[in-house]
Formats: structure tokens, sequence, C-alpha cells
């Protein structure tokens, strides 16, 4: 198998842990980091064992990069992923792909433009975590999905950084709440429902010019969905999925960026039922998932196709608009 050469364009803590997911991946090796300040690249390099290291320009004109992966800050993601599909890299953009709806399709019109692979980079679509939540989306088994309920919050202790940073698109929706967004797209594509919902409620609390907390009312047709997210409180990462026959329960929803999820608890009537998974590197699952898809000549990944990024983009769009119009 010929590996993917992979850059890493943003030498921070996100892509520190994409660094130790590439090392689990079967399909792809880290080559080269680009950054800003060429010094910060090669810092990261040395560190972390890439051969190549230089600016955002000098790795992008590389001919021994196929992939990047874009970690760096919410607002640049949009003209690095640009600039990365011009040059011919297939790309793999950390979550969410850009903070508006008009910057996404941006983004999207240029893959599809250069015939290059794009996946926004939402770790918890990939396993068999995900592909079970889907089964029983699409089944029969518990008759048909009803409600979608979770959050994904913390507090983030301080208050400064990029978290509270308006200028860098800082606030809890695009940071963590866009999980458990995702996942009901996703449930909302796998059992026949519409993707882009309509909007019952939007709720804030607006900090320094940034939603710290938020929750949104969804209807994906005559599914519902309840979603919170905070960085100023620790919320509980339990969902649960509501089916005509039974009640599903995912303990820890959102996994971790090295381990996937590893059970759920089926409850029918008075009993209840543990399914236990097997567990994936989630970070190395997407990147392999986008290794596969440059492969096959795919601009796609199945997991988290181009119709759910522009979904979500729309929502987060609008539900941030909402929460920081007050």
């Amino acid at each position: 198998m010929v590996k993917t050469r992979w850059a890493v364009l943003g030498p921070g803590a996100i892509s520190r842990d994409f660094v130790v997911g590439l090392r689990a991946s079967e399909r792809g090796v880290l080559h080269a980091v680009g950054s800003s300040s060429a010094d910060r690249a090669a810092g990261f390099a040395a560190e972390h064992g890439a051969p190549a290291s230089g600016t955002y320009d000098e790795i992008l004109t590389r001919d021994d990069v196929d992939a990047v992966y874009v970690g760096t800050v919410h607002t640049t993601h949009a003209d690095l992923a640009v600039r990365a599909l011009e040059a011919g890299k297939a790309v793999l953009c950390e979550k969410p792909a850009s903070p508006t709806l008009d910057e996404v399709e941006r983004i999207l019109d240029t893959a599809q433009r250069v015939r290059r692979p794009f996946l926004e980079a939402f770790k918890t679509r990939f396993g068999p975590f995900a592909e079970a939540l889907r089964e029983l989306a699409r089944g029969s088994e518990l008759g048909e999905l009803q409600r979608v309920q979770g959050a994904f919050g913390f507090d983030a202790g301080t208050r400064e950084g990029r978290l509270f940073d308006p200028a860098l698109a800082g606030g809890a929706i695009l940071d963590v709440g866009c999980y458990p967004l995702a996942l009901a797209i996703d449930l909302a594509a796998a059992s026949g429902r519409p993707i882009d919902p309509e909007y019952g409620r939007f709720e804030a609390r607006v900090i320094g010019g940034v939603d710290g907390t938020a929750s949104a009312e969804l209807r994906f047709g005559d599914l519902t969905a309840a979603i919170a997210t905070s960085v100023i409180e620790d919320l509980s990462d339990t969902a649960v999925l509501t089916f005509a026959d039974a009640e599903v329960v995912l303990p820890n929803a959102w996994g971790s960026r090295t381990a996937s999820p590893d059970a759920l608890l089926i409850r029918r009537g008075g009993d209840e039922r543990v399914v236990e998974l097997p567990v994936v590197q989630p970070m190395a699952a997407e990147a392999d998932a986008l290794s596969l898809a440059l492969q096959d000549g795919r601009l796609e990944v199945p997991e988290m196709p181009w119709s759910h990024t522009r979904a979500a983009a729309r929502v987060l769009t609008d539900w941030r608009a909402a929460a920081l119009a007050g």
C-alpha cells in the first residue's frame, strides 16, 4: 500500500492530537508541517519526526505532500482549505469547516472545481459506534426514531483566549455545539428524514461577545432534536435517542480524541441491554477515510458527505447569529 503523505497546517494542540491519531492510521504518514511561522513549524516537525517543514506556501507547493490537515483557528479554515485544494491536495479540515455557510460553500465549490477530496473532521462519525447508531435509526428493531437529545459542554476555566475571542469566532456553538448537531443530522439522514431542519427555538448566554452557552430545538420533518452546548459550564455527555418502542442511552456520546465510544444502553419496557462495541482511534479513522477517497478518486467520504457539511453550516450560522443578536 502506498501511504498518503500528510502535512499538518497549524502546529497547535489539536494538530498534536491528529499526529497521535495518524501514527495509528493504516494509510497515512506524517510528512510535513506548515505554519505562519517557519520556526514554529520546524519545532513541531522535529518533535514529531516530520522530514519537512516551512511556511504554508512552502508546504503547499511541495510535490511530496498528498493531503493536508487544517488544524488552525476557525476563521482561517476556509482560506487554508481553498489554497490547499487549489494546490492539488486532499483536505481534512477540523470542524467547523468555517464559521459561515458562505465560506463553507466557497470551500466545497473549490473542491468540486479542482476535483480534490474534502472532509470536515467530525471524528464522531467514524467507527462501529457511529455505524451502530445509523443502523438503529434506519432499521425497524426499535420502531421509528422520534427524538435526539444531546449536549456537549465544559468549563474552560479561563475566560480568555481563542474560545472567548469574537475576532476568532469563539464561543460554544462552533467549538462543541457542532457535535450534537452533527449527530442529529446523521441520524435524520439514516432514518430517511430531511437533513435541513426547521428551527424551533434558539437560546444563548453571551459572555464578552461570544456565546458562552446555547441551546436549540430543531425539527427534521417529524424527528425533533434538542441540543445544548457550553464553554463556561460542564454539561453531561450522555445523549438519549427516543424511538417508538425503546430508548437508547449513549453514556459517552462523543468519546475522546483517542478512542471512540464503546457502549450504548437499550431500554425497552422494563428491560435494559448493554451493547458493547469495538473502539477505534477516531482521528486515525477519519484520516484513513480521506486517504481511501483519494485512492479511489472520490471527492466525498460517506460518513460525512458534503450535504451534511452544508446542513451543519447552515444551522451553525443561523444559531450563532441568533445567539449573538441577543
